[in-house]
């Protein structure tokens, strides 16, 4: 089982940066795909990024490519999500998960294992 705990969400201004990072407990980090979602008001959670057990396959929702970069570093038991030029847009609750599949890529919020309890970020036009 893995505990996710999401901070560095925050207030910031259109075209600024901020960077999200989830700590997992136990020791299995390494065992899991890790994603990031989104949840604005009103709306769906949305997939943003995912990113492979190893670190070394990644992908993105055409909305957030080229601005929005994951990582991950394994022995901190932590997955990043670094996110420049922000948009009014890109307001929401942001959650982090992890998938106990690796082979494939899963989008869809049904398919990961575990959560995080979000973080908000706002971002003033």
């Amino acid at each position: 089982q893995v505990q996710l705990v999401e901070s560095g969400g925050g207030l910031v201004q259109a075209g600024g940066s901020l960077r999200l990072s989830c700590a997992a407990s136990g020791r299995t980090f390494s065992s899991y795909a890790m994603g990031w979602f989104r949840q604005a008001p009103g709306k769906e959670r949305e997939f943003v990024a995912r990113i492979s057990r190893g670190g070394s396959r990644k992908y993105y929702a055409d909305s957030v490519k080229g601005r929005f970069t994951i990582s991950r570093d394994n022995a901190k038991n932590t997955v990043y999500l670094q996110m420049s030029s922000l948009k009014p847009e890109d307001t929401a609750v942001y959650y982090c998960a992890a998938d106990s599949l690796n082979g494939v890529v899963h989008t869809s919020p049904q398919e990961y294992d575990y959560w995080g309890q979000g973080t908000q970020v706002t971002v003033s036009s």
